[in-house]
């Protein structure tokens, strides 16, 4: 740290006593230190999210927003240079299955979803190194009044909001939730209006939901999801689908869908079903966590105390899991053994769906409720994943890489290359030893700036 203040304070002439966290963050610990011109960082082992081995003792030159130039002993005159010897450096994370603004406290409600509340948790994923989200079709209003293209454009503070507006659902036998703006076609012949509807607000994907919920809900029928699927493609639209089954899966393969946005749970995927996913280019995002949580808190995780957990948490969300009732329902629960079984398969799977060359992509549905903690929960998953099978590497490049395709912001973000905008994380520690060494933050950084300490230094 003194070396780095050392260097810094020669090349840009600052004072040696202005300290240098208030130097590269700002004296108010604000946004970022828009300092102008280009950063030289030196010395770096660089994980770049192609999918390639770490690069050791590497320079990474930056110019404004963008990456100039990588490679070692570079001789630049580079108006900072910052010294990062036994760093690693990586991209942001990118999660391709979010859910953002509803989330409050211990509720999930419409009267959260507030311009305060959105910006809030986009500052929270920034600061557990999430760069960019994609909500998965529980928006509403609000965002798309310039909210949400100000975010995409690097104009206000937090992760970029990618969204798929009002997603499609089976008829609402409870108009009064908060999912209330949910497209629900009763008919086929009620989808091309539906769909011109949500076309306005320009969704990355649209999202339909295709489950029964454990037997508790009528699943949606064959000729509506065909239609939905039909009339999105003729706009250039993409369709996600919430599924649990591999027949289902299967079925909307067919009738064209292009992204797969949780584990197929209810058995283990065939060859039959691994050879349609490849042909048709799926993705497959496998929120592995979205099932870990729906059992874990019968008992203690691990990371139950883990400050890096607790500090993810909404107000009043950690005294909720361990009060020991709590944990007690969940044991009792009717579904939780399904839920148990559902988890291992869906670890499974995710490793036979990556052995097979199909595009796998970080997504968690973190967000929806309170025990889905925004920015940890990107973490785990990426444990997860390893856990599932995965190489440290697979698992990365997963989370930024192949997150960056399914949002279609690949030619920008996802890899740290020559031209590619500058959102990256710098670590204390290498995660390809060890995939937790991502939660180790020095800083995170966004359009070539830093822009937080991390969750645990604010």
């Amino acid at each position: 740290m003194q070396t780095l203040h050392i260097i810094l304070t020669a090349t840009l002439r600052i004072p040696a006593r202005l300290s240098l966290l208030a130097l590269i963050f700002g004296s108010t610990g604000g946004y970022a230190w828009a300092q102008p011109g280009t950063k030289l960082l030196k010395d770096v082992t660089l994980i770049d999210g192609t999918g390639a081995a770490p690069l050791e003792h590497v320079d990474i030159l930056i110019e404004g927003k963008r990456i100039k130039e990588i490679g070692k002993n570079l001789k630049a005159n580079a108006e900072t240079i910052v010294s990062l010897s036994g760093k690693t450096v990586m991209p942001a994370l990118i999660c391709a299955h979010a859910h953002v603004g509803t989330l409050k406290g211990t509720t999930s409600s419409a009267e959260n979803y507030t311009r305060e509340n959105v910006l809030r948790q986009l500052k929270k994923y920034q600061d557990y190194g999430v760069s960019a989200v994609l909500a998965m079709g529980t928006d509403r209003p609000l965002i798309f009044n310039g909210l949400r293209d100000s975010t995409v454009a690097g104009l206000l503070p937090g992760a970029r909001l990618f969204s798929a507006g009002y997603g499609f659902n089976t008829p609402d036998k409870n108009p009064g939730s908060w999912m209330n703006l949910l497209l629900r076609p009763e008919r086929p012949e009620d989808v091309p209006a539906m769909m011109e509807k949500l076309a306005a607000v320009k969704p990355t994907v649209v999202k339909i939901w295709v489950d029964d919920h454990g037997g508790g809900s009528q699943k949606m029928k064959p000729e509506i999801y065909k239609a939905i699927i039909k009339e999105a493609h003729q706009r250039n639209i993409r369709v996600a689908a919430h599924l649990y089954y591999a027949d289902d899966a299967s079925a909307l393969i067919d009738a064209g869908l292009d992204i797969i946005a949780h584990s197929i749970r209810d058995k283990e995927v065939d060859a039959a079903l691994l050879a349609k996913m490849k042909q048709k280019k799926v993705i497959y995002i496998p929120t592995l966590t979205l099932d870990e949580y729906q059992f874990a808190y019968a008992e203690s995780p691990e990371w139950l105390n883990d400050p890096f957990f607790k500090s993810s948490l909404e107000p009043g969300v950690f005294e909720m899991i361990t009060e020991k009732s709590y944990g007690e329902k969940i044991k009792k629960s009717p579904d939780y053994l399904r839920n148990v079984a559902a988890n291992k398969i869906g670890m499974r799977n995710l490793k036979k769906i990556s052995d097979a060359g199909i595009t796998v992509a970080l997504g968690t549905d973190s967000g929806a409720f309170p025990v889905r903690a925004q920015g940890f929960t990107e973490h785990l998953e990426l444990e997860m994943m390893v856990e599932s099978g995965l190489s440290p590497l697979q698992a990365i490049t997963a989370a930024t890489r192949n997150a960056a395709r399914a949002l279609l912001i690949d030619k920008e973000n996802g890899t740290l290359e020559k031209g590619k905008i500058a959102d990256m994380l710098i670590l204390e520690a290498d995660p390809t030893k060890d995939i937790k060494n991502t939660r180790k933050i020095d800083s995170v950084w966004k359009e070539g700036n830093a822009a937080s300490k991390g969750p645990l230094k604010q």
